[in-house]
């Protein structure tokens, strides 16, 4: 009994500094920066709020639609947001990002070109003034698609769009490819596939020298029953996703989200499937952000 009434008196003194005015652990405030609505971040998003609030009955935390990772980070750090997912390259050279902690190693992202079917490009460099959109400013995907449009020399008509608004405009006539880094599958490509002719473009002859110039990424084959896709399975890059805080954030909270995270689990695949690939033994695996101290104290527990 003492041991139970320690444990709910440490979350709530951790609430108390976490809100700076809070009286009882359901005052707790946090907002959680993730992506555009049909991408993997924002399911995500809202399927750790429902479970934080209803496990540890804190207020639901606010799930904020952004630009993606780069965004994401820059909340984290000015304190716009207490959590954020991000991918790792994202963090990168980022003037602030040593005050970030991670709670846990995610899903991996997976990079999707997708190109209009009617049209004669098989391989990146076919995209050399065509109509692309290499994702929203302050995302994660511009980042990709920038570093691996310049190491093959390729010059499209670039603009920055968002998932939605690429997909919008292809759907249009207006956009010729995009690129599109995220967990599979991303349902607004998936609700593309069905209704328009589309696929994907293989990367395998670029990876080669892209990894050795950037090695913060990795290769997979992302099989063709995730999108249907008629033209088969196909290579490309993914890059690993991090739930991060700010290093402020007390210890019980952080333990506290991440036992959540885990014991929560079958409710956040509901929320999406890109959650079954989240596991204890890899979600240490944060290199080069450090493990928040809370969540390290869960890990321990665990025996990871």
């Amino acid at each position: 009994m003492l041991g139970r009434l320690h444990a709910a008196v440490s979350l709530l003194t951790a609430a108390t500094v976490l809100t700076g005015c809070s009286s009882t652990v359901t005052d707790i405030k946090i907002t959680m920066a993730t992506g555009s609505e049909g991408g993997v971040y924002y399911s995500l998003g809202n399927g750790l709020a429902d479970i934080w609030s209803g496990r540890l009955g804190i207020v639901r935390p606010q799930v904020v639609q952004t630009a993606g990772s780069k965004d994401n980070v820059t909340r984290l750090i000015n304190n716009q947001a207490q959590v954020g997912f991000s991918q790792a390259d994202a963090l990168e050279d980022m003037p602030g990002s040593d005050r970030l902690r991670a709670l846990a190693r995610m899903h991996d992202d997976y990079l999707q070109v997708i190109v209009r079917a009617d049209l004669p490009v098989a391989k990146l460099r076919d995209l050399s003034g065509l109509r692309v959109s290499i994702g929203a400013k302050e995302s994660g995907v511009e980042i990709i698609a920038t570093k691996l449009l310049q190491s093959e020399n390729v010059r499209p008509q670039a603009v920055n769009l968002g998932l939605d608004d690429s997909a919008g405009a292809m759907q249009e006539g207006r956009l010729d490819a995009f690129f599109w880094s995220g967990g599979l599958p991303t349902r607004r490509i998936t609700d593309l596939t069905k209704g328009l002719g589309v696929r994907m473009l293989d990367l395998k002859d670029e990876l080669l020298k892209f990894r050795q110039q950037y090695p913060v990424y990795g290769s997979a084959t992302l099989p063709a029953s995730t999108y249907y896709l008629q033209s088969g399975p196909v290579i490309t890059l993914v890059v690993r996703n991090f739930l991060l805080v700010n290093e402020s954030m007390p210890d019980d909270v952080a333990e506290a989200l991440v036992r959540q995270l885990f014991e929560g689990q079958p409710d956040l695949v509901k929320a999406h499937s890109a959650a079954r690939t989240i596991e204890q033994r890899s979600a240490i695996e944060t290199s080069p952000v450090p493990l928040h101290p809370g969540a390290m104290r869960y890990y321990r527990e665990a025996k990871v």
